[in-house]
């Protein structure tokens, strides 16, 4: 029996939702404020048309908007710096970046990118479990029947299979992937999406150059 029961009804239907190991009663119970956070960001978003339209440098507004309801929540980017010790030799091992970190909750969004960012975040939340810095991970990415939106706007092809998506996520999950590691994942469906017309030079201003440390287009 799983504890997806446990996310509210409203995001259910605004979201696909899929949980590995029980991550949602973890959240609830050893998690609660974070998870209440988590709710609350994913309640007040909305995928905007104007913001799909923009999107195309670096990283996307769809995740600069979600990532900056969490920073200003107090989560934050964190890369943990981690090590392996044999005898008195130490090898440095750090992780990957976590998009967004809290109590002992690992939160990454994956909007357009490669899908084996999918496979480094997996194993990222599993190595970070077995070390005990976190207690649950959290995907959002997009559901694929996204695409119908991104066809008639005209970027379909900025969306292609072999990026993120949830028919592309949810097989490595339930494959092991993130091993013992629980974990949730929301994809945005189209129930989320609102025409608010063309990009405004507000929103294309808002997209920053392009820095080559980071991701292409998270």
């Amino acid at each position: 029996m799983t504890t997806e029961h446990l996310v509210p009804d409203d995001l259910r239907e605004l979201y696909h939702v899929r949980e590995w190991r029980n991550a949602t009663g973890i959240l609830a119970t050893a998690c609660p404020d974070e998870w209440e956070e988590i709710v609350d960001v994913l309640r007040t978003f909305r995928l905007l048309r104007s913001e799909v339209q923009a999107a195309g440098k670096n990283r996307s507004p769809i995740s600069r908007q979600l990532d900056s309801a969490f920073y200003q929540l107090g989560w934050k980017e964190t890369q943990f710096n981690t090590a392996i010790k044999v005898d008195d030799v130490e090898y440095a091992s750090p992780t990957h970046k976590v998009d967004c970190f809290k109590g002992k909750v690992a939160l990454e969004m994956e909007w357009n990118n490669k899908d084996p960012f999918f496979d480094r975040d997996l194993n990222n939340f599993r190595l970070l479990f077995d070390l005990r810095a976190i207690d649950v991970g959290v995907i959002i990415t997009r559901s694929t029947e996204l695409q119908g939106i991104f066809n008639s706007l005209g970027k379909g092809a900025s969306y292609g299979a072999s990026t993120t998506h949830h028919t592309k996520l949810w097989p490595k999950v339930e494959g092991g992937g993130g091993g013992g590691c629980p974990i949730l994942t929301f994809a945005i469906t189209p129930k989320l999406y609102i025409d608010d017309g063309q990009p405004t030079a507000a929103t294309v201003k808002q997209m920053p150059l392009v820095d080559p440390d980071e991701d292409a287009e998270a």
